[in-house]
């Protein structure tokens, strides 16, 4: 039986503990100077903002976990990793490090989980039956959790967003936590989540604080973490799936990113203001309703994660097609699809409008 009482506890504790650290962390920042200036190129702020308030989301996480104490065999070294990616964070915010040793960070945080044997280790792929990834299975682990920790991080362009999206991503891993009853991925979720919420009071529009590389890495590392710890567990193919799902809104930002800085011969770390969320906001929307817009799409992506993880192969091709309508409207409301066609949007105008038609008659 779930303890529902000690999850509040631990969620308050969280939620709490990240509320009445923050403020003191933004003082903290702008005493060591560790602040955002506004840059015409990539950041849509006005006047500089203390940074590295993922410090705060941090330490609000780790009350919450030295309350629950999750045992897993591998926690240690998820803790360890987890400070690994703080700590270059920290370095970014304060130093503005290459992206080379940034890197070299992330991977070496992805590391430590590997070694201490959290590995997607296999896949049932259906009518071939149960394929062994062997060290191609380390190989897309470090991907996967380097991917993560990059995708928040290129996402957190507009107050509220990366911390809203990880909750929100959590909030449908936690969901699917309490179906397959996997409690170290409960705790891990829920702690998380008030952290975020608890950040989320100085963070959102107007934001008085940023959570900087040392919140964006540690909260898209801690995606990746509780997605091996849970979902990767069932190996079904389109199970598979599931944990990009969860996250879909900055995987599909970065894969664009990716995409749009190769065709222009730039650096993959080269930062611009082409993100969906600076995109929403060239088309009219206000900087809250952009994070909103966001926020309900990740909402619409969690729910259909949740479903998909526990589907039939028939179910999961139709969720599938639902899936990628939701990629492509997305795209298209965030006017970054190929020659700026909008077919689902044109579709729903056209049916608007023979609707009126009616009225009008």
């Amino acid at each position: 039986m779930w303890n529902i009482s000690e999850l509040i506890i631990a969620f308050v504790i969280s939620c709490v503990t990240a509320l009445l650290v923050t403020p003191l962390i933004s003082k903290l920042a702008k005493k060591l100077n560790v602040v955002d200036k506004p840059d015409n190129n990539r950041k849509s702020h006005k006047g500089a903002r203390p940074s590295m308030g993922g410090l705060a989301i941090f330490i609000g996480a780790a009350a919450g976990f030295m309350y629950l104490e999750p045992v897993d065999e591998q926690m240690n070294a998820i803790v360890i990793g987890a400070c690994i990616m703080v700590i270059t964070g920290l370095l970014d915010d304060m130093f503005e490090i290459r992206a080379l040793y940034k890197l070299a960070g992330q991977i070496a945080a992805a590391l430590v989980v590997v070694s201490s044997g959290l590995v997607i280790e296999k896949m049932t792929i259906p009518f071939a039956g149960t394929v062994y990834m062997d060290n191609f299975g380390i190989i897309l682990t470090i991907l996967w959790i380097v991917a993560a920790s990059n995708a928040i991080n290129l996402i957190d362009g507009l107050d509220g967003l990366a911390a809203g999206v990880s909750a929100i991503g959590l909030s449908s891993i936690l969901v699917m936590a309490f179906i397959d009853y996997r409690l170290v991925v409960v705790y891990l979720s829920v702690i998380l989540i008030g952290s975020c919420i608890g950040f989320l009071f100085h963070n959102f529009h107007p934001a008085k604080i940023f959570m900087g590389d040392t919140g964006a890495l540690f909260l898209g590392y801690s995606i990746a973490i509780v997605a091996m710890l849970g979902l990767f567990k069932n190996v079904a193919f389109f199970s598979f799936i599931v944990p990009i799902i969860v996250i879909a809104v900055p995987v599909f930002d970065t894969i664009l990113a990716i995409i749009r800085r190769a065709i222009n011969h730039q650096g993959i770390a080269t930062a611009d203001k082409q993100h969906i969320h600076y995109q929403l906001m060239h088309m009219g929307y206000s900087h809250r309703g952009s994070v909103l817009i966001i926020y309900a799409f990740s909402v619409f992506f969690g729910l259909m994660a949740i479903i998909f993880n526990s589907a039939t192969l028939l179910t999961s091709l139709f969720l599938f097609g639902f899936i990628i309508i939701g990629i492509q409207l997305i795209a298209e409301i965030a006017g970054v699809t190929i020659y700026n066609r909008q077919p689902l949007l044109d579709a729903f105008r056209r049916l608007i409008g023979i609707r009126h038609l009616d009225k009008m008659k």
